[in-house]
């Protein structure tokens, strides 16, 4: 784009999506988002299934940048009020977080939404509530054990959004597909 168009007369606004979640994504299949697969997994077998120990991270201990699908929104209204910005930019909470956050963010909204307490990971790991599994054997050397935005470029065209962390953002997400049938 920039070599097509180096002066546009338009705003031209790129976007890298980091792990996307939120409400909407039932269709992406298999695709859809770690705390889409942790709702279902739990609601379906009582338990949340991570890959265990790889890559010198500890079970449940690999790190992705996760962003709500909220948040997302935000950002592009922001571009959308500002059409002078052009640029491509990524998107993502700029903190990476373990699986372990996601899965206790999503036992633990269910946990209370069915009148339980919630419980601290080694509680919920020694509960059986959360598992570790072997690392599978076809992902050993293809596996990205930690992403992490880079919001530089961001938030140097001005835009300060506050963005949620997996535990706000996984719980309202729960909420909504326990509230929701999905």
């Amino acid at each position: 784009m920039r070599r097509y168009l180096p002066e546009p007369s338009a705003q031209v606004a790129g976007f890298r999506y980091f792990n996307v979640y939120g409400a909407g994504e039932q269709h992406k299949g298999r695709m859809a988002s770690v705390a889409f697969h942790h709702f279902h997994q739990f609601r379906g077998e009582g338990k949340v299934k991570l890959f265990g120990p790889y890559g010198g991270y500890g079970g449940g201990e690999q790190k992705r940048d996760f962003i709500w699908v909220n948040d997302l929104v935000d950002v592009k209204l922001w571009f959308f009020d500002r059409p002078e910005v052009s640029g491509i930019f990524n998107l993502g909470s700029g903190r990476a977080q373990p699986f372990n956050d996601v899965a206790c963010a999503v036992v633990n909204t269910l946990r209370v939404l069915d009148g339980l307490e919630s419980l601290p990971l080694s509680k919920l790991v020694d509960n059986g509530l959360i598992e570790y599994v072997e690392f599978p054997k076809a992902l050993v050397g293809k596996y990205q054990c930690h992403t992490q935005a880079d919001l530089g470029r961001l938030r140097a065209v001005g835009c300060d959004h506050i963005f949620s962390d997996v535990g706000a953002g996984v719980r309202t997400y729960v909420n909504y597909l326990n509230g929701n049938g999905v």
